[in-house]
């Protein structure tokens, strides 16, 4: 049996570690096989050596998060699990303690992975960003959180956020009311990330203004969009024309934000989404930047991650039974 000591600086630390119930402590121990004992403020860690080294630079990273500020929660400490795993922990380091923006209850809000922070460092950094990648990764809530703050700053003078509104096995017209209350569904996740940024009242108070507007995609079509923050939320779900026409609305001093994921389409048979064409073909120009997420940065339910995971087994199966 082999052991390795970790000395933490303050007990406080200790308590945060190991989380409520020791259910941070008791999930590493489960993935790593080993046992962990606090001994005051030093731990001792028991296992097979591999499984002993993993186990103690996953405390390390679990440490480098509490030092960022960050509380350890069950999906921080998969994360740091996850990036053990793969020998990227010390990538962690990379994370930025500096807030994105700050929400209407005041909390600040920061990218919790790397995929998150390269997303974020590529909106700063380009005039169009594309953002790929399984569902609950933060792409809208982030883009969002970004908008807002460029609001804030006065480096925008308008947020302008669509999405298609594309039938997703329901009908259009089967729901009550004008054309304006059939829609708003389609674009509830929009009000809700803007809502969390700004409180209702400052968020309505903006969209009466016009400095928020908030539309299907439809009405995008002979507009050119300057000084604007645009956001492109579900961008899988566009055609290739619809996707040709968005971008060319591109006007001065304005950037542009277009989120999907190519799992997730809805289009009708036949129609192809203009989502992998579109990144296909822009590739490699100067001033477009594409991220990929996959499901370590997924920031939802544990069980998100377990449900795009096993997805992602099945579909790559099929494939597999296709090929002759």
């Amino acid at each position: 049996m082999y052991e390795e000591t970790v000395q933490i600086d303050r007990l406080e630390t200790v308590v945060s570690l190991f989380g409520s119930c020791d259910e941070n402590i008791r999930l590493l121990e489960k993935t790593f096989h080993v046992n962990v004992v606090a001994r005051g403020p030093e731990l001792k860690v028991t296992g097979e050596e591999s499984d002993v080294r993993k186990a103690v630079r996953a405390i390390g990273a679990m440490l480098t998060q509490l030092r960022r500020g960050e509380s350890l929660t069950g999906q921080s400490v998969r994360y740091c699990l996850s990036l053990v795993e793969d020998n990227l922990e010390e990538r962690l380091e990379q994370l930025p303690d500096e807030c994105v923006c700050i929400t209407s209850k005041g909390k600040p809000v920061r990218p919790k992975t790397i995929g998150q922070k390269n997303y974020t460092d590529a909106i700063a950094g380009h005039t169009i960003t594309f953002g790929v990648g399984p569902a609950g990764t933060g792409k809208t809530y982030l883009a969002v959180a970004m908008a807002v703050a460029a609001l804030r700053r006065g480096e925008t003078d308008r947020i302008i956020l669509t999405r298609p509104a594309v039938e997703a096995g329901e009908k259009l017209g089967f729901l009550p009311g004008d054309l304006q209350s059939k829609i708003d569904p389609y674009l509830r996740p929009l009000y809700d990330a803007l809502y969390d940024m700004l409180g209702a009242e400052s968020c309505q108070r903006h969209l009466e203004r016009g400095t928020i507007e908030v539309a299907p995609l439809a009405y995008m079509r002979g507009r050119t969009l300057d000084d604007s923050f645009i956001i492109l939320d579900e961008a899988q779900n566009t055609s290739r024309e619809q996707m040709k026409m968005f971008l060319t609305r591109l006007g001065f001093r304005s950037k542009m934000v277009i989120n999907g994921d190519i799992t997730q389409i809805d289009l009708p048979d036949g129609k192809k989404s203009g989502l992998p064409q579109v990144i296909r073909i822009l590739s490699g120009i100067e001033d477009i930047a594409v991220v990929r997420f996959d499901n370590r940065d997924v920031v939802r339910h544990k069980l998100v991650q377990d449900i795009i995971k096993a997805y992602e087994k099945s579909e790559k199966a099929g494939i597999r039974k296709k090929q002759p």
